[in-house]
């Protein structure tokens, strides 16, 4: 049996009552770092972005909140990855990585290992 070594990751939840819109163009945009994940399921009450410099991944779903911050460049692919494989699995991906028009988010999306999920 294949098993993966435990991530060392910092989870935090909350609610924050808005829509995906306050992140897309405030805390989570490209400038501020962040890619969106981009999936079948997004609406203005669901959204994912990864940010992979500080290594976080945020997602907003109807209100609530969650943050998770890998230790690793390694950790931070794996988070990235599982939330693809989730997606896919439910039938919402593929799931594709929108950098913007930010060179600097992309090259860092791509020296972290995410090259294949880029749009």
């Amino acid at each position: 049996m294949h098993r993966r070594p435990a991530m060392a990751i910092q989870t935090h939840r909350e609610f924050c009552p808005a829509d995906r819109y306050l992140y897309d163009f405030g805390l989570c945009s490209s400038g501020n770092g962040f890619a969106q994940m981009d999936t079948k399921q997004d609406a203005s009450y669901y959204g994912n972005w990864c940010n992979p410099t500080r290594r976080v991944v945020f997602s907003y779903v109807e209100g609530d909140c969650t943050t998770q911050v890998a230790d690793t460049d390694e950790e931070f692919a794996r988070l990235v990855r599982e939330s693809a494989e989730w997606h896919d699995t439910h039938g919402y991906g593929p799931l594709r990585l929108d950098p913007g028009f930010n060179a600097e988010l992309k090259a860092a999306l791509i020296r972290v290992g995410l090259e294949d999920l880029l749009h």
